[in-house]
């Protein structure tokens, strides 16, 4: 084989592995199987999405976790690159891996943003932290407070185990998954909220139905309670992926909706409703007595000068 043929075939394997290379770099941008995080839910702008939920995110988990420690990575001087210029092929070539591989490193943030594979969600992927109790301390300070923080977010679901999105290697990955809830000494009433997106081969009541069935195995004391449960099993399934957490007062922070959660509750709106109605019942009717008494006071007024008067006018015709 000829000089000419062998560098060619260097020259085609080289950009072969380029092609690859950047395959995983797009694959590691998507929501896979393994990972942790958040899904995140807007109204049409994820741009604007993604960075509401930076802020919020990072806000809550400075008070939780303390701020971030990131590494200090400098960039490389005019000098060097000039000298970089100069360098061979194959120098160049391990200096940019080595390059990519410390950007990589330094992605290795506590929050990252990745495609989830639906429109108007996001996953934020998350980093030595616990996504469920960051996500419901933000939720329970947004019940109390009733300080609205966001526009554009709509649910924010913490995500704590992900698995393939079929049938089978979801009941085999949720039967020990959700033992530390319901296994037996555990027990809890629950419900289960299950959504589909971009996935035809899941039936939802199949889903909920196999689901069910494991937790009553588990532990025969965990009841369905579909009104006020103790705890909701999220199970999201984007494309082939099956994200899944265990959520705390989901049914009282409005489904973990961060628009409705700041609202007042219904029961105590209409309980102030009722309230205001019967101050006004009494203070109209404190109004109408003074109105009738004034009315009184005025008609007793009124009839004592009248009788003055005809006094007067007696006194006048007898002088005539």
């Amino acid at each position: 084989m000829s000089a000419v043929q062998n560098e060619s075939r260097k020259r085609s394997k080289k950009r072969y592995v380029s092609g690859q290379q950047g395959k995983r770099w797009k694959g590691s941008r998507e929501l896979e199987v393994g990972m942790q995080g958040i899904l995140i839910t807007c109204n049409m702008n994820e741009r604007k999405c993604t960075a509401e939920a930076f802020n919020l995110l990072n806000e809550y988990a400075d008070k939780l976790y303390g701020p971030e420690k990131l590494q200090n990575n400098k960039g490389s001087s005019s000098s060097e690159e000039e000298e970089a210029e100069e360098e061979d092929v194959d120098v160049a070539l391990k200096k940019e891996v080595a390059q990519l591989q410390s950007s990589a490193g330094k992605r290795e943030r506590r929050f990252q943003a990745l495609e989830s594979g639906a429109n108007n969600v996001i996953f934020i992927r998350t980093h030595n932290l616990e996504p469920d109790k960051l996500v419901h301390h933000i939720l329970s300070d947004l019940h109390s407070t009733k300080k609205k923080k966001s526009r554009v977010i709509l649910r924010m679901l913490p995500v704590t185990g992900t698995c393939k999105a079929f049938q089978e290697d979801m009941l085999k990955y949720l039967t020990t998954f959700l033992e530390p809830w319901f296994k037996t000494p555990h027990s809890a009433t629950y419900q289960i909220a299950f959504k589909a997106r971009n996935s035809s081969h899941n039936k939802r009541e199949e889903i909920i139905k196999s689901i069910a069935g494991l937790v009553g195995k588990l532990n025969p004391k965990n009841k369905v309670d579909l009104t006020n449960p103790e705890l909701t099993i999220i199970v999201e399934v984007i494309k082939a992926v099956c994200c899944v957490s265990v959520a705390r007062d989901y049914t009282l922070y409005r489904k973990y909706n961060v628009q409705e959660v700041v609202k007042e509750d219904a029961a105590k709106m209409k309980t102030d409703a009722n309230a205001a109605e019967q101050r006004d019942e009494h203070n109209g009717g404190e109004a109408e007595k003074d109105k009738e008494e004034k009315v009184a006071q005025d008609e007793e007024k009124t009839g004592a000068q009248n009788e003055e008067l005809e006094e007067i006018n007696k006194d006048e015709g007898g002088g005539e």
